[in-house]
Order: structure tokens, then C-alpha cells, then sequence
């Protein structure tokens, strides 16, 4: 006797994928890891101070470079969404310029025109992530998410090895992010290839009677992360 089976397109088509890693789209848990480059800086309001503005212009912050690792877990929610969580380390620096006014500059010509901030981030982002319809070996993607970042340079005394001043940040950050990505399944593994920015809730101030931390109310953090992650 002879038993035959017989799918329809559409009933094969849902179990297996064409083209490489057909059924990894199936799979309720996989494990992966995230390299990026980072870009940071500062958003922060000029002081109300009369004082200060008497001999500050202004004050900016500029993006500086960084590093980022994670590891990822990531679990199905359906066909269209993934919720994901991102354990890693962040090394970011900060730059901070200082407009003096032409006098103050005169009376003290040691006045610093910049400082740099660096901070050790522990991250634990969690996201969610919404993917498009998977088009052969490609599939675009949206993400948005929020995180809690610890950071272990906020622990320093509060002047350094040549007894500057340091701009000390308070410890605990809370961000949201929005991001976008390119899925390519490869022979092994799912490359991806993902843009985000990470936007900071809290101010990070630390009260300092030191001018170069008086020169501003308040500042939370901003970063651009372009990050390489590798799934299986």
C-alpha cells in the first residue's frame, strides 16, 4: 500500500523558509552576541547663574567616541515580534567645550576650553523588536526598548592623578532607545547590521562647587550605537 502526502505551497512555505537558515524563524529562544561603535555626548541647559554668565558664554557638548559588547537572548513572540534582552558593557567618553568670555581668559589664562567625561556603563536594555517579512536571505527591522545602566566610573574620588577637578556623574541612568536593523542569514549564522539611539531620563548632575560642573543646570546622556550582532 502505498501512503502519499501532500502539502500545499502555502502550508510549506509557513514551516520552512527559503534560502539559508529556513527554520531559525520557528525557534522560540536563541542566543547570540552584539559588537558595536558608539558616539557620545552630553544634552545639557547652560546655567541660570548671572555670576557665571558673566564670564561664560556658553557651554556645548560634542559626540566622542565609544565601545560596546552584549550578549543576546532573544524569544519569540509571535510571527512579527521578539522580545530581547541585551546584557553587556558600554565605554563611552563625552566631550564638554567651554566658551569664556575674553576677560575672564586674561585674568586666568590656566581656564580650560574642554573637559572629557568617560564612563563604564553595566547595560541591561530590554527590547522589543518587530520584524518585517523575511525576503529570501534579507529582512529589515524595527526595535524599541528601554534599559538600566550602571556606571562604575561614577565611583571615583572626585579629583584625578593630575588634581583636576572631575565632573562625577550619579551611578544609575534609565534610557529609551529606538533603532532600526538588516537581518542577512548567512550559511551558520544570522549577521545583522543595526543603527540606534539611546536617549537618557535622568539627570546625571553631581552638585560641585568646582566652576567647570556649576556651568550647567542639568545633563543626561545621548548615544548613537552602530552594532554588528551574530545569532544562532
Amino acid at each position: 500500500m502505498v501512503l502519499t502526502l501532500h502539502l500545499s505551497p502555502s502550508t510549506a512555505s509557513a514551516q520552512v523558509q527559503p534560502g539559508n537558515l529556513g527554520h531559525f524563524d520557528n525557534r522560540l529562544l536563541h542566543y547570540g552576541i552584539q559588537v558595536g561603535y558608539t558616539q557620545s555626548k552630553f544634552d545639557l541647559a547652560f546655567s541660570e547663574s548671572d555670576s557665571l554668565r558673566q564670564t561664560l558664554q556658553g557651554v556645548t557638548s560634542y559626540y566622542a567616541p565609544g565601545f560596546h559588547i552584549a550578549v543576546i537572548g532573544d524569544l519569540r513572540m509571535g510571527r512579527w515580534f521578539n522580545l530581547r534582552m541585551l546584557p553587556g558593557v558600554t565605554l563611552v567618553t563625552r566631550d564638554i567645550s567651554y566658551s569664556w568670555e575674553s576677560g575672564y581668559l586674561v585674568a586666568h589664562r590656566n581656564a580650560e576650553r574642554s573637559r572629557n567625561v568617560e564612563s563604564v556603563y553595566g547595560d541591561i536594555p530590554i527590547e522589543v523588536k518587530f520584524r518585517s517579512v523575511r525576503w529570501n536571505n534579507f529582512r529589515p527591522y524595527l526595535t524599541a526598548g528601554a534599559s538600566y545602566g550602571f556606571d562604575f566610573a561614577s565611583l571615583r574620588k572626585n579629583r584625578n592623578q593630575t588634581n583636576q577637578a572631575i565632573i562625577r556623574l550619579e551611578p544609575h541612568d534609565l534610557r529609551y532607545s529606538l533603532g532600526m536593523g538588516f537581518d542577512v542569514f548567512l550559511r551558520y549564522v544570522k549577521f545583522a547590521i543595526e543603527f540606534k539611539m539611546n536617549f537618557g531620563l535622568l539627570d546625571l548632575k553631581v552638585e560641585d562647587q568646582d566652576v567647570y560642573i556649576r556651568s550647567f543646570d542639568n545633563l543626561s546622556t545621548r548615544t548613537f550605537m552602530l552594532s554588528f550582532t551574530f545569532e544562532g
